[in-house]
């Protein structure tokens, strides 16, 4: 087999520390321990969903899966929590040596506090011009993640947002996301100039995932154009869209903004406990699909690389599969 893969992606497994460039997306409630430590052992790099956790839930489960692999993982932080601070000291008191920063810019003090105890720092950059700033401040890797993926995403493709980003950022290594399913996809973004990919959907279904069985065979059983974006109904009530299995839940969504618009307007709430609850339904809604199962009226959040989920498997298989994907479609290429 052809060592191009190996070096395609140096860059990416050199900053990672990985055998392969392949991450695991940060999924609220299903990166958690168990498939975490499945990535990384398998060879890639897995990255735990901080998520609304608490200082003391996340030192927990930094701890429990540094008990199931020795292998390099990362923790993803949401930049609007609001004990991100002392979330960022447990990582410090930790020695987390992988950073990923999502749900806005993070702020100089908290790039700072971050790179300061020796950690790398990845965050995600929706444009060219966002990227830059973020790699002027200070970042070390890149995520660009296109509107394919599953749960909150932004407005422009993974195709666009690649051939945006990829040939003006190269001070640092840049990781692609959103719609990847297979290996040659992986593989076509390496010679675009990528470091590796993220993938979240196709995880979803591994055998050490703990997401209810009900929500695998979700996945199992939808089509790309099943995963839907949620819509936002009023201006004031600005809503990051999700893209999730349509069901009962993406509806009730629609109801309970129109509930909560209404609420506002008669006076009987105001804006930020508007926007607060309107965020809140998210996590409650994915919860009682991941764990409880109720894939009806909870939120079945899906990319679009659904429809290529075909069967629960082992971590280490779907690792393997990527790659050798990826391997045979560069031969192909060169020959």
């Amino acid at each position: 087999m052809s060592d191009r893969l190996d070096h395609l992606w140096k860059r990416g497994t050199d900053y990672l520390g990985t055998k392969y460039a392949i991450l695991g997306g940060a999924m609220s409630w299903v990166s958690e321990r168990n498939l975490v430590s499945a990535i990384s052992n398998a060879g890639g790099f897995g990255v735990l969903a901080c998520g609304g956790m608490n200082t003391e839930q996340l030192a927990a489960e930094i701890d429990a899966t540094r008990a199931m692999t020795d292998k390099p993982f990362g923790v993803n932080l949401i930049n609007l929590h609001p004990d991100f601070d002392n979330l960022v000291g447990v990582c410090r008191d930790k020695d987390v040596r992988h950073v990923v920063i999502a749900g806005g810019l993070p702020s100089g003090p908290s790039i700072a506090s971050i790179k300061d105890y020796g950690a790398k720092l990845m965050c995600f950059a929706p444009t060219v011009t966002i990227a830059k700033k973020l790699v002027r401040s200070g970042v070390d890797a890149i995520v660009i993640e296109g509107m394919e993926a599953g749960g909150h995403i932004g407005p422009v493709s993974t195709s666009v947002l690649a051939q945006e980003i990829l040939p003006v950022v190269r001070d640092v290594p840049v990781f692609i996301a959103g719609g990847i399913g297979r290996g040659e996809a992986i593989a076509a973004c390496l010679e675009m100039g990528a470091a590796g990919a993220q993938l979240g959907t196709r995880f979803v279904v591994a055998e050490e995932c703990i997401a209810h069985e009900k929500f695998k065979k979700a996945f199992i059983s939808a089509k790309a154009r099943d995963a839907i974006i949620s819509l936002q109904i009023d201006p004031k009530f600005p809503v990051i869209p999700v893209r999730a299995l349509k069901n009962v839940g993406t509806e009730k969504f629609m109801e309970a903004q129109r509930e909560i618009v209404a609420a506002f307007r008669s006076g009987d709430l105001d804006q930020a406990e508007g926007q607060m609850q309107i965020e809140q339904y998210w996590g409650g809604a994915l919860r009682r699909a991941v764990i409880d199962g109720d894939v009806e009226t909870g939120s079945v959040m899906a990319g679009q690389s659904v429809g290529m989920v075909k069967k629960i498997e082992p971590t280490a298989d779907i690792i393997a599969e990527l790659v050798s994907q990826a391997r045979t479609y560069l031969d192909r290429s060169k020959s």
